[in-house]
C-alpha cells in the first residue's frame, strides 16, 4: 500500500508581487507526497482564489481521494476523480515523479521530450509607478533577462509602457492585463502595444467577455489565460484568441497539460507555458512542455526569498539545464 501525505507551505517573497487583482507577499502552496516501495514522488499545487480555491478546499479535495491513492490510483483514474485545479495538479505531478523514479527515468524521458540546454523564461515586472517599473525592467535586462512580462491594470498604461520601452529598447516585451481591461478602448490599446513592439497581449478582458474578441482585428497576438483551463476550453476560444497559456494548476496536472498542448497545437493555437507563485517543485513538473511553447513564463520561484532544494537552476531570464538538474 502507498503512503500518501499532503500539507500546506508558505514561502515568503523577497518583494511584493502586484498584479491587477492585488498584491501578494508570500506563495501559499500545497504539497503531496506519494511513497511506495521506498520511493517517494512529490508534487505541488498553488490554490488560487480566482478559481474558487483555498488551502482548505485543496486539502479537502486531496483527502477525498486518499483511500484510492493509497490503493494504487492511476493518473488516468485521477482525471475522472477530481476536477482540474491545484489539488489534482499536486497529486498528478507526484504520480509522474514516482513513476519516473520507479522506471529510473527523468521526467523528460517519461514524456518523450528532448531536454534543451536552456529555456528562456520571462521575468515579471509587477505593477508600480512608471518610473519604478522602468527601473525594474532595466535591472532585469542588465542582469541578463531578454524576455520581460509586464503586468498592467487599467491605469497609466501608456505612461508605464513608454517608460519601460525607453528603458529597455531591445527587450522582448509581453503584457498581461489579468482581465482588467474592457472592450471600450481595446483597439487603441492594442495598437499602442504594437507600436511599442510588444510581442503578445495576455487576457485583456474578463473571461466571461471572450465573445467580445470574436472578429476583433488586432495587430498583435492575444493569449488566453484565465479563459483556458483544459481541452474543454478550446472550442470557445477559436476565432477569439491566437494563443493559450498552459499552467499545470489550471489543467490539474501534467497529464492534462500534455493533452491540452497537443489539442491546442492541432487547433492552430500558439502555446505559452506559465506558472503561479510557487517553488521549483512546481516548475520541475512543467518543464517538459517548455520546448513546445513560444513563450515560457516560469519565474514564480525567482520571487521567493528562499526556494526549495534542490532548486531549478535559474539565472535571470534563463533556466540552464544539465543531466543533474533533469534528475531533480
Amino acid at each position: 500500500m502507498r503512503r500518501v501525505k499532503s500539507y500546506p507551505e508558505a514561502w515568503p517573497l523577497h518583494s511584493p508581487f502586484v498584479i491587477a487583482r492585488g498584491s501578494r507577499n508570500e506563495a501559499s502552496v500545497v504539497v503531496v507526497e506519494v511513497e511506495e516501495a521506498g520511493l517517494k514522488g512529490v508534487g505541488e499545487g498553488t490554490p488560487y482564489a480566482r478559481y474558487g480555491e483555498s488551502e482548505a478546499s485543496v486539502l479537502a479535495q486531496i483527502a477525498s481521494v486518499l483511500p484510492a491513492l493509497q490503493q494504487g490510483m492511476t493518473r488516468e483514474a485521477l482525471q475522472l476523480a477530481l476536477p482540474a485545479g491545484a489539488a489534482r495538479n499536486a497529486i498528478d505531478c507526484a504520480l509522474w515523479d514516482l513513476a519516473a523514479q520507479q522506471q529510473q527515468q527523468t521526467l523528460w524521458q517519461q514524456t518523450a521530450t528532448r531536454m534543451p540546454a536552456q529555456i528562456i523564461t520571462a521575468q515579471t515586472v509587477s505593477i508600480d509607478t512608471p518610473e519604478a517599473m522602468a527601473s525594474s525592467a532595466l535591472a532585469l535586462w542588465e542582469n541578463g533577462a531578454t524576455l520581460l512580462k509586464i503586468k498592467l491594470d487599467d491605469t497609466f498604461i501608456t505612461e508605464r509602457l513608454m517608460a519601460i520601452r525607453a528603458a529597455v529598447p531591445e527587450a522582448t516585451l509581453i503584457v498581461d492585463a489579468n482581465e482588467s481591461w474592457q472592450q471600450e478602448g481595446l483597439a487603441a490599446r492594442c495598437q499602442l502595444l504594437a507600436d511599442l513592439r510588444v510581442a503578445m497581449l495576455e487576457q485583456p478582458l474578463p473571461a466571461q467577455q471572450d465573445e467580445m474578441l470574436a472578429n476583433f482585428v488586432h495587430p498583435l497576438p492575444i493569449c488566453a489565460d484565465e479563459s483556458c483551463h483544459t481541452r474543454e476550453s478550446l472550442p470557445a476560444l477559436k476565432g477569439r484568441y491566437d494563443m493559450v497559456n498552459i499552467k499545470l494548476d489550471k489543467t490539474g496536472g501534467l497529464t492534462e497539460a500534455l493533452a491540452l498542448a497537443d489539442a491546442a497545437c492541432a487547433a492552430g493555437f500558439g502555446l505559452m507555458l506559465g506558472c503561479m507563485l510557487c517553488t521549483s517543485r512546481a516548475i520541475q513538473s512543467a518543464l517538459p512542455l517548455a520546448p513546445r511553447a513560444r513563450f515560457a513564463d516560469l519565474d514564480g520561484p525567482t520571487w521567493l526569498a528562499v526556494d526549495v532544494e534542490p532548486a531549478v537552476p535559474f539565472s535571470c531570464g534563463v533556466i540552464r539545464l544539465t543531466p543533474a538538474s533533469a534528475a531533480g
